[in-house]
């Protein structure tokens, strides 16, 4: 155990919750280059340096870490700030949602160069191992707006664990895919859609990373990092172009791709992929 306990300066209110059951006690379980994978109890959380994007299980310290993280970390979190995203019931109307989606595909080249999945939706070529996986996320998109559960539930499956990393860029993509759903789907089919996701999370545990598949069940049941959730209320809220490209920027920095395809997934789900690259739909 580290005898001097980090300074939290901001973290989510999962993290929060499990830190305190802890009394600060966390384990590192995959450390990266700027940040750390951790269990606080059974929880998973994880810890980064100042400007980490927040999350329900982020932790951002309020020092640079050091190069080499103990074994075992205490966490202050006495002065924290804690976030929990603002999610207060909005009305959402299709045709506002559509339109604020339609927008920010078209100009999706300025919140930087397309990776990942986002290839598919800008009219690119997806490369190995991805290449092979553009019919099923073709499929997953058109399940959403077909309102087929089913069929997305076979498309996740072909997409699932698919990539390399402790996230892959298959389940961030299907995470996008399925948060869209859980925020801004209609009313009358989010339960159906919740199980279709559990249903897909179930299989996940089995056919993907442990850490990947409890993000993969945060994004099914509507938690995401803070620029997935300020994209989903300035799409409910009509928000302006610049708030909307400001969020997609700092959602796209996540990772390698992770960002990227989280984001390809998200706005997959409410643009039909008859109407990709152009981000053009009929009115």
């Amino acid at each position: 155990m580290a005898d001097e306990s980090i300074q939290v300066a901001e973290l989510g209110w999962l993290a929060r919750d499990a830190l305190i059951e802890t009394r600060g006690r966390a384990r590192v379980v995959a450390a990266l280059a700027r940040s750390a994978y951790l269990e606080a109890g059974v929880t998973l959380i994880w810890i980064g340096a100042a400007g980490s994007p927040l999350h329900g299980r982020a932790i951002v310290a309020g020092r640079p870490l050091p190069p080499s993280l103990p074994d075992e970390m205490m966490l202050d979190v006495t002065d924290a700030v804690v976030w929990r995203p603002d999610d207060d019931p909005t009305a959402i109307d299709a045709a506002t949602v559509a339109e604020a989606a339609r927008s920010l595909l078209t100009r999706l080249g300025e919140a930087g160069t397309p990776d990942g999945f986002a290839t598919l939706l800008t009219g690119g070529v997806l490369g190995f191992p991805f290449d092979r996986a553009a019919p099923a996320g073709r499929a997953l998109a058109a399940a959403s707006h077909d309102e087929d559960t089913d069929a997305a539930t076979r498309a996740a499956d072909e997409l699932i664990g698919l990539g390399p990393g402790l996230t892959p860029a298959g389940d961030d993509f299907v995470g996008g895919v399925f948060f869209a759903r859980a925020r801004l789907g209609p009313p009358d089919s989010r339960e159906r859609w919740r199980a279709a996701g559990e249903i897909v999370c179930a299989r996940a545990r089995q056919s993907t990373h442990p850490i990947s598949a409890v993000l993969l069940a945060d994004l099914v049941a509507g938690r995401g990092h803070a620029p997935l959730h300020d994209l989903a209320r300035g799409f409910a809220l009509a928000a302006s172009p610049i708030t909307l490209l400001d969020a997609a920027r700092r959602l796209v920095r996540i990772g390698h791709s992770s960002g990227w395809d989280m984001l390809a997934g998200f706005l997959a789900a409410l643009v039909p992929p008859r109407y990709w690259h152009t981000g053009c739909s009929p009115l």
